[in-house]
C-alpha cells in the first residue's frame, strides 16, 4: 500500500519509556486520564515543564490514545478528539482547521515546525477540490472545515487520499467561513515563530492566499464593511442567532487581513489587492469601533435613541429601538468596563458578550487601546459570570425558554438537562419540556479559549488574569479527562455531550502555559495599533458634495 495511513500516539517515547500526561500520584487520587496525550513530532511534552502540580506518569499500555494523523508517512494534523468511551466517532476523528490552531501553536512554540508546514500545504491543496451541494458550488477559495485520511484502491493498489469536508457533510450544511481566516493567521504565525518566510513566499501559497482574499473581498449587496455570513459558520457551528455580521467572524477577518497585508507579495498583479486590503481594514476598524462598542455611556445613548430617522446625518443609523436593551444588561456592565456586542444589523443589536470575538479584537487591535483595556476590566469584574469554575464562557448570557426555542430551533444540544412537567387537566395534560441552558454553545464553558485569553492578557499587561484562569483550569482538566466543554452557569459539570480527550482542550492549555513562559514570543503573534490604517479613508461623499465623511466627527473616539 502506498502512503500507509496511521495514527501516531501523542504520548511518545522519552528515554525509552512511554510518558503520559497525568497527575502526581503521591498527593492526589488516581486521575481519570488513562493515556498519553501530547507529543510533538517525536518530542513529548513533559507536563512538569509547564506546571509544578502536573507530572508525567508511565503507562506501557497506552494504545488507545492516538491523535497525530499522518499522510504518506508525514504528520499532517491532529484529530479533534480521542474519546474511546464514545460509541460514535461522527467527525471527531477528522482534522479540523480551527481545532488544529492551538495544536499548531504548541508545536511551533516547542520548535517543531514540520507538522504545521505539512498541514498548511495539504489544506492548501484541498482548496482547489470540487465542492458541491445539490448541484451548486460555492466560490473559489473556500477552505475545508476538516479532512481525514482514507485508504482507497487505485488500479489494484491501495493508496491514501485526503477526504475533505467543505460543509457538505456537516450538520446544517454550512460552509466554514472561519477556516480560510484561521489558515491565513496560522501562516503568519508560522513565519513569525520559525523565522522561515520562504513558505509564505511560494507561488502556490501566494495563489491560495489570493483566492481566500478574493472570496472575502468580493463585492456584494452589503452596505457594511463587515462580512455577511449565515448561522453556524464559525466555532459556534450550530444555530445560535449569529447570522448576519457576528463579531467572531469580523475579528478573525480583520486579523486575517492584517496578516495578509504583511504576506502578500507586492508586484504589478497584486497592487490592486493590497489596496483593497488596506481600504477594507480601515473601513472595518472604524465600523466595529464606532458601532459595536458598548459601555454604560453607550447604553444610555441607545436608551435615548430617536427612531425612524431618514437623513444622512442620523444619530441612530441602524434604527435600533431602545426597547431592545435587555434587562440583564442594565446592572451588568461595570463602570470601567465595556465590550464589543455580538452582532449588528438594521434594527437589531445582539447585546450578548461573545468571548472569542472580544479576545481577538484585543489581539488584533481591532478595538482601541481604551476599549481593549475595558474588555479585560469587564472580564475581571464579571469573573463569576465569564470564568466561574472553568474558563471561559463562549457567550453570555445563555438563551432561555421561548428565546431558546425560537432562536436555536429548539436545539437540545444547547441545553444541559431535561425536566418534564405535566400541565393541568384544563390544558388537556399538555407536556411541557423545560430545557436548562448554559450548555455547549449556549453559554457553555470552553477551556480551549484559554490560549486566546492568555494572548490577550499578555498583550495588555494583565498576565495576572491569565495565571488565575490557567490555575483554575489546571485543577480540573486532567481529572476530568480533558473534556470539550462544561455545562451549567458556572461551568461546574462536564458537558452533557462533551467528548473526552479533546485535542484542542489540552493543546490550548499547553499553549497558554508556554505563552506565559515566553511573553516575547506571544507579542509576535499580536498586532499593535496601525495609524496608517486609521488615517486611510476611501469615503468619497465629500467629493460628491453630499456630505463630509462622518469619520472625522468620530476620529477622537476611534483613535483613543
Amino acid at each position: 500500500m502506498q502512503c500507509p495511513s496511521r495514527m501516531l500516539e501523542f504520548g511518545r517515547i522519552i528515554n525509552g519509556t512511554p510518558k503520559v500526561f497525568g497527575l502526581p500520584s503521591s498527593s492526589l487520587s488516581t486521575p481519570r486520564t488513562k493515556g498519553g496525550i501530547f507529543a510533538i513530532s517525536g518530542v513529548a511534552f513533559k507536563a512538569r515543564d509547564f506546571s509544578g502540580s502536573i507530572e508525567t506518569r508511565v503507562n506501557d499500555n497506552n494504545d488507545d490514545k492516538k491523535a497525530l494523523v499522518t499522510y504518506c508517512d508525514t504528520p499532517v494534523g491532529t484529530v479533534a478528539a480521542n474519546d474511546s468511551t464514545s460509541q460514535q466517532a461522527l467527525n471527531y476523528d477528522q482534522v479540523f482547521i480551527r481545532d488544529f490552531i492551538p495544536s499548531a501553536l504548541a508545536f511551533l512554540l516547542k520548535g517543531e515546525k514540520e507538522i504545521v508546514k505539512n498541514f498548511l500545504l495539504h489544506t492548501l491543496q484541498l482548496q482547489s477540490w470540487e465542492k458541491t451541494v445539490d448541484c451548486y458550488s460555492p466560490g473559489q477559495g473556500l477552505m475545508p472545515a476538516s479532512f481525514k485520511v482514507k485508504t482507497t484502491k487505485v488500479e489494484e493498489k491501495k493508496e491514501e487520499v485526503l477526504d475533505p469536508d467543505f460543509g457538505e457533510s456537516a450538520i446544517g450544511r454550512v460552509a466554514p467561513v472561519d477556516s480560510g481566516l484561521w489558515w491565513i493567521i496560522l501562516l503568519r504565525a508560522y513565519g513569525k515563530i520559525t523565522g522561515d518566510y520562504s513558505l509564505q513566499e511560494r507561488l502556490d501559497v501566494q495563489t491560495g492566499l489570493h483566492m481566500i482574499l478574493n472570496l472575502c473581498l468580493t463585492d456584494g449587496f452589503d452596505m457594511f464593511p463587515s462580512l455577511l455570513v449565515t448561522d453556524g459558520s464559525c466555532m459556534i457551528d450550530r444555530r445560535m442567532g449569529i447570522h448576519g455580521h457576528p463579531l467572531e467572524i469580523q475579528a478573525l477577518f480583520y486579523s486575517a487581513l492584517r496578516s495578509a497585508r504583511e504576506m502578500v507579495a507586492i508586484d504589478e498583479g497584486s497592487k490592486h489587492l493590497v489596496g483593497e486590503i488596506i481600504n477594507r481594514l480601515s473601513a472595518l476598524s472604524f465600523h466595529i469601533r464606532e458601532y459595536y462598542w458598548l459601555d454604560m455611556k453607550r447604553v444610555n445613548e441607545i436608551y435615548r435613541y430617536k427612531t425612524e430617522e431618514y437623513s444622512l446625518d442620523a444619530t441612530n443609523k441602524f434604527n435600533i429601538y431602545p426597547e431592545q436593551i435587555p434587562m440583564w444588561l442594565m446592572d451588568w456592565i461595570p463602570k470601567e468596563g465595556g465590550y464589543l456586542i455580538g452582532n449588528l444589523q438594521p434594527a437589531h443589536m445582539d447585546f450578548r458578550f461573545f468571548m472569542l470575538g472580544n479576545l481577538w479584537s484585543i489581539v488584533s487591535s481591532l478595538g482601541t487601546p481604551r476599549q481593549n483595556k475595558a474588555i479585560l476590566n469587564l472580564i475581571e469584574a464579571k469573573w463569576g459570570d465569564l470564568v466561574g469554575q472553568m474558563p471561559l464562557k463562549i457567550c453570555y448570557p445563555a438563551l432561555e425558554d421561548e428565546e431558546w426555542r425560537i432562536i436555536t430551533g429548539s436545539d437540545p444540544k444547547n441545553t444541559y438537562k431535561f425536566s418534564f412537567v405535566c400541565m393541568s387537566l384544563s390544558t388537556l395534560m399538555n407536556l411541557f419540556i423545560k430545557k436548562n441552558p448554559w450548555s455547549y454553545h449556549n453559554g457553555g464553558s470552553w477551556p480551549t479559549l484559554l490560549w486566546q485569553f492568555t494572548l490577550a492578557c499578555i498583550k495588555m499587561g494583565r498576565t495576572d488574569l491569565a495565571q488565575e484562569a490557567i490555575a483554575l483550569a489546571e485543577k480540573r482538566l486532567p481529572f476530568d479527562s480533558w473534556p470539550e466543554y462544561y455545562d451549567t452557569r458556572t461551568g461546574r459539570f462536564i458537558g452533557k455531550q462533551a467528548r473526552f480527550y479533546q485535542t484542542w482542550t489540552l493543546a490550548g492549555f499547553l499553549a497558554s502555559k508556554m505563552l506565559l513562559k515566553n511573553p516575547k514570543m506571544a507579542s509576535m503573534l499580536c498586532w499593535d495599533e496601525d495609524f496608517e490604517i486609521l488615517e486611510t479613508c476611501v469615503c468619497i461623499l465629500n467629493k460628491s458634495g453630499r456630505k463630509i465623511c462622518s469619520r472625522n466627527v468620530a476620529k477622537s473616539h476611534i483613535l483613543v
